[in-house]
């Protein structure tokens, strides 16, 4: 710069008093209009990411959507709690036979008085099975779950005020008559509520939801055992305590709207649009029509029709002549066979005895409880499981796996010497078994139960499947302790892990997979059989190849032109 110009720019203003402030004022309107701007940009992204979600959203079917969701899984919840109950009846011995045996008791056991009250409920599970069977289908989903917390709760304050008697017979038979309501609740409790949650989702997230039978279960077991912890000897205590349980999922279930496809079946179209609208997160009242869900109502009410129309034409010893209803029938029968026979129930009712059979070093009481944690966590994972793997190599895997555990506990035995001497080789195995367990045997018979039948005798025909698979269960159970007296503890583990493969092999053989099929093609498949379904996809294939003969007949002539 030169010296005139210098000369002619203009003096740099005085300093006067506040021109600090001034600028401090400019920075601080500066930097609040940067804030204002950047809360904009964030607020346009927000607005951005919520549209892109709203648009995800709006591609999924009514069904699936949050809101949809969220209304499906707070119902089968609701419906679940009575579940809950089941299980603490069934894990109830495990905690309460120690105080029940202990001869420097006023009222105590004896061997036999002590299997029978083990043992006793699984009497009255294939009379809750065929009651369900009769109830599901006449008085509906809800109404059944209802009645069937109305028998627990009967059966538990049984139990708990059975010691107001002074007559040993008198305690012992009001016992017995309270595990028996409990024997019928649970035998009911098995296929309602995996009904209900099959009928109201779509196929995507109906594995889901029907797991929600097999967590109440696993909570209601290890709730029992976590009562039998914290509350040693006080059978009373912990009886009252199950009382006051029941009465509450009693409560829970009034909420609960009936199932969309009985309320159809039965001829009550309005409230089954209702009931549907609510599951697939419309408003119950509204009157704006959608059409993916006038078209969903639509298919409900023809297969309701047809299901009433079938219904009413033939009895269920005529329906169980047709290939969709006896094929899943004997193959649920077997399935629940096994599942008893492999030693499952046995080692939840009896687990703390077992812990003692097996030279456990810990308290046997902590090992039950360790069962029930290690078979919530995994029953949380198995829907994830069940989607990425699908059902048949999920039972397949899971009986291998308890063959193997069991196995080990038998060598155990058989070797004192070596595998005899590692301590945590009976916690390791037990626990590893019942984790193996909930991976199929002991969940997948309920999730299928309420899958395979056709809807116009899928109460009937999964009632008479638990019934035989109680009976077996009360064999089992009533058994055990002869059978570890005449087999041994080693052999009878042994005996166990035999009977685990043949249920892989029956699984493998027998059992077919329904993972992302609907509850029709579901009913299709075992319409059609294995003949049938091949000459299908024969005559599909020869289709295919004739359209394709076509393309190319057409090209040549398009060529030669």
């Amino acid at each position: 710069m030169t010296q005139e110009q210098e000369q002619l720019m203009p003096p740099p203003p005085a300093y006067q008093p506040g021109m600090s402030i001034i600028s401090k004022d400019i920075e601080k309107q500066q930097l609040q209009q940067q804030e204002k701007e950047n809360k904009e940009n964030n607020n346009s992204n927000t607005k951005k990411s919520n549209k892109k979600s709203g648009r995800k959203e709006s591609l999924l079917p009514l069904g699936e959507r949050h809101l949809a969701v969220l209304r499906q899984e707070l119902m089968v919840l609701l419906g679940n709690t009575g579940v809950l109950g089941s299980g603490m009846v069934v894990s109830m011995p495990s905690v309460t036979l120690n105080q029940l045996t202990d001869p420097t008791q006023p009222f105590f056991l004896d061997k036999d008085e002590a299997s029978w009250f083990a043992s006793f409920q699984n009497i009255a599970c294939p009379l809750g099975g065929l009651l369900v069977s009769f109830f599901l289908d006449r008085i509906g989903r809800k109404r059944t779950i209802l009645l069937t917390n109305l028998m627990g709760l009967i059966g538990w304050i049984l139990l708990a005020t059975s010691f107001l008697h002074d007559s040993h017979n008198y305690i012992y038979a009001q016992m017995l008559v309270g595990r028996a309501f409990g024997g019928i609740m649970i035998g009911m409790f098995v296929s309602p509520v995996g009904v209900y949650s099959a009928e109201i989702s779509l196929p995507r997230i109906r594995g889901r939801l029907i797991l929600g039978t097999s967590i109440g279960l696993a909570s209601g077991i290890l709730l029992m055992y976590l009562l039998g912890f914290f509350i040693r000897h006080n059978f009373v205590l912990i009886s009252c305590i199950s009382c006051a349980y029941q009465l509450v999922a009693i409560l829970l279930v009034m909420p609960m709207p009936e199932s969309p496809s009985w309320l159809l079946q039965k001829g009550k179209n309005e409230k089954a649009r209702r009931s549907l609208r609510y599951f697939r997160g419309l408003r119950r009242k509204g009157e704006d029509c959608v059409p993916e869900f006038e078209a969903e109502l639509t298919q409900m009410k023809m297969t309701a029709d047809n299901s009433r129309a079938t219904a009413a034409s033939e009895s269920i010893g005529q329906a169980i002549r047709r290939p969709e209803v006896y094929k899943p029938l004997f193959m649920m029968t077997g399935f629940f066979g096994f599942q008893q026979a492999c030693g499952v129930v046995v080692i939840i009712v009896y687990a703390v005895q077992i812990a003692q059979h097996a030279g456990v070093s810990i308290d046997p009481v902590l090992v039950a409880v360790m069962l029930g944690v290690a078979r919530i966590i995994t029953t949380f994972f198995m829907t994830s499981i069940f989607e990425k793997w699908g059902r048949r190599p999920s039972g397949i895997f899971s009986a291998s796996g308890m063959a193997v555990c069991m196995l080990l506990l038998a060598c155990g035995g058989w070797f004192p010497d070596t595998m005899g001497t590692w301590k945590w080789l009976p916690v390791f195995c037990i626990v590893a078994h019942i984790v193996f367990s909930t991976m199929g045997m002991l969940t997948l018979p309920f999730i299928m139960i309420s899958e395979v039948f056709p809807q116009s005798v899928r109460g009937s025909a999964s009632g008479i499947s638990v019934f035989f698979g109680m009976i077996l269960a009360f064999v089992m159970l009533k058994i055990y302790p002869n059978m570890m007296a005449w087999l041994g503890v080693a052999n009878l583990f042994a005996f166990y892990a035999f009977v685990s493969f043949l249920a892989a092999a029956f699984i493998y053989s027998f059992v077919p997979e329904t993972k992302g099929r609907t509850l029709v093609e579901i009913e299709e498949h075992w319409r059609m059989g294995r003949r049938g379904r091949r000459e299908a996809r024969a005559s599909a294939a020869a289709a295919m190849s004739s359209l394709n003969l076509k393309e190319v007949e057409l090209k040549e002539i398009f060529l030669k032109k």
